[in-house]
């Protein structure tokens, strides 16, 4: 999508033929096409197809092919998986040794390009080509599709065990299922949700946190994807009554990947959900997770410590796992000793000793932790603590010189405390042996290649006033933003948003970060603690001597570009 005023300067460049009035009428009619202004100026017949595109590409120092009329090989095509294809409007079309020429609607992606050469492992050449031509490429991908579907359009829903195995080993289920799953890999999606109901399939991937429909499928092969994916996870092919898990993985070029299964009888058949566990994915840094200075001044001097405890809290699905192992990678070093139990084991990590809890057999987090003690750690993480007996031995493990790392479920860090208290821990053990408590959520980040200004509005300002005192903004940004002089109050404040691109799926979002809180437990809370005060009373406490709320830690990236308002409210509104 090219900018009103970059196709004036291609116009007035190229001599086209185009007139001021008309290209404004083009743009005023833009919205309502619900195409870019390129393809109106050619759809209104102001300008020639072809010969446009040629001088956009001349124009933006690309390489221009026409894909009319030319063969395109099946296996080349097939490089790119066709929902990623249409998706971000990209057709391989010629493979020369290790070089890959492509086709695409925007050249200048060198994002994409660069996602690609290592999807493929090939050198990228990308080439502009007209929009009817892509349309015409990607039918394609289409048609091989319906082709897979038309062979299984046959099965019924009740295939004996012999049948659903054999089912699940037609090269067309295969197909389908490797489409589902590659195109979520491609979309950098987080979980893949396989959903039945009376009339068809829907496939819907989560991506950056939200949930998002990608197709439907006929419920003629509803058996047949299930049975693959059961085949795959090693589950009963023949039990349809009862919940079951598993885990497979598969290589992508250099990316192995493990997909967790959980498999979950409704209505309608079985619900699937994968999650996707990029195995061998280096830890983040604290800065890449998206730490403040100060925030992260006092996670680095807490992790220097050699024993004591870190706890990580927030809900499902906030990043806490992520955390923790960021954390494990700044502590693995080969003189150190790391242990850890987990439910499951999301990512594989050289040099940690990673044990897999199993409460079929009794092997709980409580009974895995009092094993660990046994051998000779440095460093422990928990996956959660849940009980009482596995916040004993946790807190005992800290005590005895150990640093213990492990999560809660709670709303916010000073909620922690009297957590850990509710759950029988005395309250000098907590004082004297936690470190620091991280609350965490996960908001969206702006896509840097559609971010604009925005000013709150009168409907978000209210919004936003319902959480924070909007006059003490300038307050918090002091230390962290240089504001201009007419940034005064709330409403003459410049925040972003993002306008919504082909590169972020028009959402305007394009990956996610953490807002946190970060409560260092000092000698003033250790005495909060050992008096029983309540969670509001310690955050009070806490934001008196120099604690960012996660509200405040959110605000404080949207005023730096990073994430909207909108998120940071969405995520933080109890």
């Amino acid at each position: 999508m090219l900018s009103a005023e970059i196709i004036k300067k291609i116009i007035k460049k190229y001599h086209l033929p185009v007139t001021p009035a008309a290209l404004r009428a083009a743009q005023a009619k833009v919205h309502k096409a619900g195409k870019p202004l390129e393809e109106v100026l050619v759809i209104e017949g102001l300008l020639e197809e072809g010969a446009f595109y040629e001088k956009i590409a001349d124009f933006l120092g690309a390489a221009f092919t026409s894909l009319k009329g030319r063969e395109i090989k099946k296996e080349v095509l097939n490089l790119i998986p066709g929902p990623v294809a249409g998706t971000h409007q990209i057709v391989a079309f010629e493979k020369e040794k290790n070089e890959l020429k492509v086709a695409m609607a925007d050249p200048t992606d060198l994002e994409l390009i660069e996602f690609l050469r290592r999807r493929t492992g090939c050198d990228i050449k990308a080439y502009l080509s007209c929009p009817s031509d892509l349309k015409e490429a990607l039918h394609r991908y289409h048609a091989e599709l319906q082709d897979d579907l038309a062979i299984v359009q046959e099965s019924n829903g009740d295939l004996a065990p012999g049948d659903l195995k054999k089912a699940a080993e037609e090269v067309s289920i295969v197909n389908v299922v490797n489409t589902v799953l590659e195109h979520a890999v491609y979309e950098g999606s987080s979980d893949i949700h396989i959903e039945p109901t009376e009339k068809e399939l829907i496939i819907r991937y989560r991506i950056d946190g939200i949930l998002k429909p990608v197709m439907t499928l006929p419920k003629a092969i509803q058996s047949g994807v299930t049975a693959r994916i059961k085949i795959l996870s090693n589950l009963k092919l023949d039990e349809h009554m009862i919940p079951q898990d598993g885990r497979f993985k598969i290589q992508i070029q250099d990316d192995k990947l493990a997909f967790r299964v959980s498999i979950l009888p409704v209505y309608d058949g079985e619900k699937i959900v994968m999650r996707l566990l990029h195995e061998g994915a280096k830890p983040l840094t604290l800065d890449e997770l998206g730490f403040l200075n100060a925030p992260r001044a006092i996670v680095e001097t807490a992790i220097k410590k050699p024993h004591g405890m870190i706890l990580v809290t927030g809900p499902t699905g906030s990043g806490k796992t992520t955390t923790l192992y960021s954390i494990l990678g700044i502590l693995n070093q080969p003189g150190v000793n790391i242990s850890t139990v987990e439910d499951p084991i999301e990512y594989r990590v050289a040099g940690v000793n990673q044990s897999q809890m199993n409460s079929k057999v009794g092997f709980t987090f409580a009974s895995g932790l009092r094993a660990l003690l046994r051998q000779d750690p440095n460093v422990i993480m928990v996956g959660e603590i849940r009980d009482q007996e596995t916040a004993e031995i946790a807190i005992n493990a800290a005590m005895t010189g150990h640093l213990v790392l492990s999560t809660l479920h709670t709303n916010d860090a000073p909620t922690s405390l009297p957590r850990l208290i509710d759950m029988g821990v005395p309250p000098f053990l907590i004082a004297f042996t936690a470190n620091i408590i991280i609350a965490q959520r996960l908001v969206r980040k702006i896509c840097q290649f559609c971010k604009k200004e925005l000013r709150l509005e009168k409907p978000a300002l209210a919004e936003l006033t319902k959480l924070f005192d909007v006059k003490k903004l300038p307050a918090l940004f002091k230390d962290q933003v240089k504001l201009k002089a007419t940034e005064r109050g709330a409403g003459n404040m410049i925040f972003y948003q993002g306008a919504g691109c082909r590169r972020c799926g028009d959402t305007g979002y394009k990956g996610r970060m953490g807002i946190y809180e970060v409560l260092l437990i000092d000698e003033g809370v250790s005495k909060k603690i050992n008096t029983h005060a309540t969670a509001d009373e310690i955050k009070i406490y806490a934001r008196e001597h120099g604690m960012l709320t996660m509200l405040e830690d959110g605000l404080i990236k949207a005023k730096l570009g990073i994430t909207t308002i909108s998120e940071v409210v969405r995520v933080t509104k109890e």
